[in-house]
């Protein structure tokens, strides 16, 4: 039989999944298909429940339903209780299942494909909101020097540093509003917040990109304004596709238990972008 795994979220016309596990399952030799599955607001629950019923096996979960999908496990990762979000969901023995893959995936394709080093950086993580839960233990957890959570309404950054008080470590977990970030400067900057799908940017004050600093945006497939702004004032700029793919992988292996190649995916997908 082939087994069924599907991408839920509203919207979900857009994802690049389907591409992506279909190349992973041909090079790894899985008998799956893979799917998108729109769903209604309110209906999350019910629509999972039904394409679990049908005989699927796994879910992707994308916006807005992470912490929907948090809520309705019934056994989660320790990467997931972390992040109070779930996007990865496995059907086993009438459990549903939850993971976070999210962190894993930006992490990976930094220190990876990209490679930065994250261990002894000063990195400022823009926005609070559920991106930034998703990723923060995975970016505690290389060792960085600094870590300031930047974000509009301190009160969310303040209370997120302290849901990750406990695995900073050595690292300094600290918050900040835009404003004073003036005169700083830092290695890694991520753009956690989804301005870029809008064609907006947080009001950063330059200077903030150290020399040979990396400016890394979550959103994907467009030249976003916060890109702009970090190559004008000399970052090595890069999208969340690398990101993408990798927490794709993550996801493949958790339901598979084969890690596939990443490389190829990423340079397909760049290649018809």
């Amino acid at each position: 039989m082939t087994d069924a795994y599907a991408v839920i979220g509203n919207p979900v016309a857009h994802s690049k999944s389907p591409q992506i596990h279909a190349a992973f399952a041909r090079e790894t030799g899985q008998a799956m298909v893979y799917t998108r599955l729109p769903c209604e607001l309110g209906k999350f629950a019910a629509t999972v429940r039904a394409f679990r019923d049908g005989g699927g096996r796994g879910l992707n979960v994308t916006v807005p339903f992470k912490h929907e999908a948090y809520a309705l496990c019934t056994q989660r990762s320790a990467r997931a209780e972390v992040a109070g979000a779930v996007n990865t969901l496995s059907f086993n023995n009438g459990e549903i299942v939850g993971d976070n893959t999210d962190g894993v995936g930006l992490t990976r394709d930094i220190t990876r494909n990209l490679r930065v080093g994250l261990r002894g950086a000063s990195v400022l993580l823009l926005g609070a909101g559920g991106a930034s839960f998703g990723v923060l233990g995975p970016l505690l957890a290389e060792a960085p020097a600094q870590l300031i959570i930047a974000n509009r309404t301190l009160g969310k950054a303040q209370a997120l540093a302290a849901r990750f008080a406990a695995q900073a470590g050595a690292c300094n977990l600290a918050v900040s509003g835009f404003a004073e970030l003036r005169g700083r400067q830092f290695s890694v900057v991520i753009n956690a917040t989804s301005a870029g799908l809008n064609d907006d940017m947080p009001p950063l004050p330059p200077p903030l990109f150290a020399p040979g600093a990396l400016a890394y945006d979550m959103v994907y497939g467009k030249d976003t304004p916060f890109l702009q702004f970090a190559q004008t004032h000399g970052a090595t700029v890069a999208d969340g596709l690398g990101m993408l793919v990798e927490q794709a992988a993550e996801s493949f292996f958790v339901w598979r238990g084969v890690r596939p190649g990443t490389a190829p995916v990423i340079a397909m997908l760049r290649a018809k972008a």
